[in-house]
């Protein structure tokens, strides 16, 4: 088991330096850079930009360095904590970036908690109670929670919040603790605000896990050794928890690895419906204006996030199953 988790993370070294690479080639892909998107801007308003201004933005921002040396710039300079400068900001990316970060792993973490707490109960109960009531029930609302877009289902959210109950459910923080540093009651009205978007971004994950853990039970529960062991007068219950369950739980764990992205991905346009202060609406906004450092670094950060989950979904994939460590 060590000698595959030591594998697995010398693979990390070549991964992540691909990533950064890639990352940094996908930013500059767009014709221009921040600068003419920044005069453009300029000039739609009226002004007028002489090019000895110019000279000076290309030469603060090092964008007369070829390609190469802005990325070796960029990269050895993550080693020390500096992330490069947001030029739109006009602030190091790694005072914008931390705070950000933090609030979506927060909510990624909870919904995938969520998803799994929710998901694991009812597809089992859905799997071991095949065309009952409750099945169907599970199953309607299975889907119903795949066919709406999570965007959709915040403004409904939004909406009957409202209408309803007079509530604003915008935001992660109420009005008086938005700018306040962190404190117990910081925490506390943060983790009152939380449930909204843990609930809209989980919904269609949970729901897709049900369908996933309930076919593949469903599937393994019809298999010989489970008649066997049946017919051996093993109760159904430690049939259930001992053999197929434990089968069942290996394409139900290996979505660790592409879940941490789908919730963050995800999160980005819950984030502008919901005005959540998370990387997402701020990534968004420096790929639109071709912050190269800003959006490299987010891309870079989520990547790492993205390697990691699949790694913890490789080290409890072969511990549930020794097969996958040879």
């Amino acid at each position: 088991m060590g000698t595959f988790i030591l594998k697995r993370v010398l693979l990390l070294i070549p991964t992540l330096i691909f990533i950064s690479i890639v990352s940094f080639i996908i930013i500059q892909l767009p014709p221009g850079d921040y600068l003419t998107t920044y005069i453009q801007a300029l000039e739609a308003t009226g002004a007028t930009v002489d090019q000895s201004t110019v000279d000076a933005l290309v030469k603060r921002y090092g964008l007369d360095q070829p390609l190469y040396v802005q990325y070796f710039s960029w990269v050895f300079g993550m080693f020390k904590g500096d992330f490069g400068y947001s030029f739109e900001w006009d602030k190091p990316v790694s005072e914008l970036i931390w705070n950000r970060l933090f609030l979506t792993l927060a909510i990624s973490i909870t919904t995938l908690l969520f998803t799994w707490i929710v998901s694991f109960p009812f597809g089992v109960y859905s799997a071991t109670h095949r065309y009952s009531i409750g099945d169907y029930i599970i199953t309607f609302f299975g889907f119903i929670g795949l066919a709406i877009p999570n965007f959709m289902l915040a403004l409904i959210l939004m909406w009957i919040a409202y209408s309803a109950f007079d509530l604003s459910v915008g935001g992660l923080f109420s009005p008086a603790y938005a700018e306040a540093s962190w404190s117990l009651a910081k925490l506390i009205d943060f983790l009152k605000h939380i449930w909204i978007p843990v609930v809209v971004i989980g919904t269609s994950g949970t729901a897709a896990l049900i369908r996933t853990l309930r076919a593949n039970l469903l599937d393994e529960m019809n298999k010989p050794y489970v008649v066997t062991a049946r017919a051996k007068g093993v109760s159904e219950r430690r049939l259930l928890f001992k053999y197929p369950l434990r089968v069942a739980m290996i394409p139900f764990i290996s979505t660790v690895g592409w879940s941490l992205p789908l919730l963050i991905s995800g999160e980005t346009i819950v984030a502008v419906v919901l005005n959540l202060p998370t990387t997402g609406p701020l990534l968004l906004r420096s790929l639109q204006s071709q912050d190269m450092y800003l959006a490299g670094s987010f891309i870079v950060l989520l990547s790492i996030l993205t390697v990691i989950g699949t790694l913890i979904s490789d080290i409890l994939l072969a511990w549930l199953d020794p097969r996958i460590r040879s």
